[in-house]
């Protein structure tokens, strides 16, 4: 399989507040590469994705991120996005008077504009999404409702999901995704994350516990720890953090 380099960071630090949460942090992904970043509470994991994803709050006091050999460390959010960045939110938030088919469709067009594919009228998008929507087993009634207004936990993750699928992007963040889950949504959720990975895009997920990774096995796993990677293993490392905890790891190091 041919590989190429679709995200790089070098020597990232990153502050908020005048405290470093982020410590000279280096991680490069290739395409077709699950990478997992486990942690405990506070060790920076979901910073790390929003900083990636250019939330403003967060400054960066000196590294780079590079993505499909772009940079894009000062870049703003939009524009990563347009790239082929996505981030999916631990937290999925509720936005009011809109409609789901209305953000997917508009957030579908402005993906197709950028790559300069044809957008789709409301019509023929419902056609697309509609496939989508059954694919995730979530019903079609989500689609006329606001954006994850009212959903529980599993469903607005089953709708990140969705807009993953139909945004086709490049290096997709997933953090938590499998916080608020039962078990026959993890399923669902993996298995379309699963069909989702090709060799040519890539796959980060953010996670606490080793359950996800028995559905969608990485090929690496990074162990976090005060804004630095102290650790990187492949997928044996989460079964024995699932027996030992993360000091067995450190006592290693």
């Amino acid at each position: 399989m041919n590989t190429k380099n679709i995200l790089t960071i070098n020597n990232l630090s990153v502050e908020i507040n005048n405290k470093i949460i982020i410590d000279n942090l280096s991680i490069s992904i290739n395409t077709g590469e699950v990478h997992a970043i486990m942690g405990k509470n506070g060790s920076g994991k979901s910073t790390l994705a929003k900083v990636i994803a250019g939330h403003p709050n967060y400054n960066i006091i000196q590294g780079s991120i590079i993505l499909n050999n772009q940079d894009i460390t000062y870049m703003e959010p939009e524009k990563r996005s347009r790239e082929g960045l996505f981030l999916a939110f631990q937290y999925p938030v509720e936005i009011h008077g809109v409609s789901n088919a209305d953000f997917l469709r508009l957030a579908y067009n402005a993906q197709q504009k950028a790559r300069n594919q044809p957008e789709l009228d409301p019509l023929s998008f419902f056609e697309l999404v509609n496939k989508r929507v059954q694919s995730i087993e979530m019903d079609t009634s989500f689609l006329a409702r606001n954006v994850n207004e009212g959903f529980s936990g599993g469903e607005k993750k089953k709708n990140e999901i969705l807009q993953m699928n139909l945004l086709n992007s490049k290096l997709a963040i997933l953090d938590e995704t499998d916080s608020g889950l039962d078990i026959d949504a993890l399923k669902i959720v993996s298995n379309n994350i699963n069909n989702f990975k090709t060799a040519s895009n890539s796959i980060v997920l953010i996670t606490h516990y080793e359950r996800l990774l028995n559905y969608i096995v990485p090929d690496y796993i990074h162990i976090m720890e005060n804004g630095k990677l102290i650790h990187t293993g492949n997928a044996n490392v989460a079964k024995q953090l699932e027996r030992y905890g993360y000091d067995s790891i450190k006592a290693n190091i």
